[in-house]
């Protein structure tokens, strides 16, 4: 589980929040897929409206272009952003996020390897809405900060607990990795982070800095499929 901070800045959000006021929501069961529609219980914008749909991209672009985004996932597809909104008493329980998904409108499909929430809503307007994330160090629970994002493994089982005070609105997506190994994919992270440190840093050796970069992207070319 991968939090980035800022992935959207305050006056974005502010874009977004004040767009999808305009935009009808449906129920969200209609776009859950299997056992998921049974404990599935929130709004989601239009997908098929024009102003959803230029909110999705403009999103999409904000991802493809986040440096950090692109370190944790790797990404060769991503799936339109979803806007979803949680009023008081709405949940979504444990589910796992569909292995396959159509991309909307496109003969396309997409292997979700890692999923994403980002919060357009600050903590102090809602109660409960937490983000719980089973993983090998137990449950992990996420309540954004407003423009933060949290990025997990789609085979993650996850919920959103119920709202009990005002609303909770945020975009979801999917990804599909150049790299399917979760493992792999992960290691891969932590050393293009080590490496981004030590060029921050401005004491590396350059030449050292090269051979890590050399040792970064042979391992990519290894184990990506494109």
């Amino acid at each position: 589980m991968i939090i980035i901070d800022n992935l959207l800045d305050a006056d974005q959000v502010e874009q977004y929040r004040a767009a999808l006021a305009d935009v009808p929501f449906n129920d969200g069961k209609a776009t859950a897929m299997g056992m998921a529609a049974g404990v599935k219980n929130n709004g989601q914008a239009d997908a098929q409206h024009a102003t959803v749909q230029a909110l999705a991209n403009n999103l999409l672009a904000s991802l493809g272009n986040h440096p950090q985004v692109v370190s944790a996932a790797l990404p060769q597809r991503i799936f339109p952003p979803c806007f979803n909104r949680y009023s008081e008493s709405q949940t979504y329980g444990y589910h796992v996020d569909a292995a396959i998904m159509r991309i909307p409108n496109t003969p396309d499909v997409l292997r979700s390897d890692m999923s994403m929430t980002v919060f357009l809503s600050s903590p102090s307007d809602y109660e409960g809405g937490e983000l719980v994330i089973q993983t090998g160090f137990g449950e992990q629970k996420v309540k954004g900060n407003l423009g933060s994002a949290v990025l997990y493994p789609s085979s993650s089982l996850h919920k959103v607990t119920p709202v009990t005070r005002g609303e909770r609105i945020a975009a979801i997506t999917w990804m599909q990795s150049m790299i399917s190994d979760q493992t792999i994919r992960e290691s891969l992270y932590e050393l293009d982070q080590s490496i981004q440190s030590l060029v921050q840093g401005g004491k590396a050796n350059r030449e050292e800095l090269d051979k890590l970069h050399h040792v970064y992207h042979n391992l990519i070319r290894k184990f990506s499929i494109v």
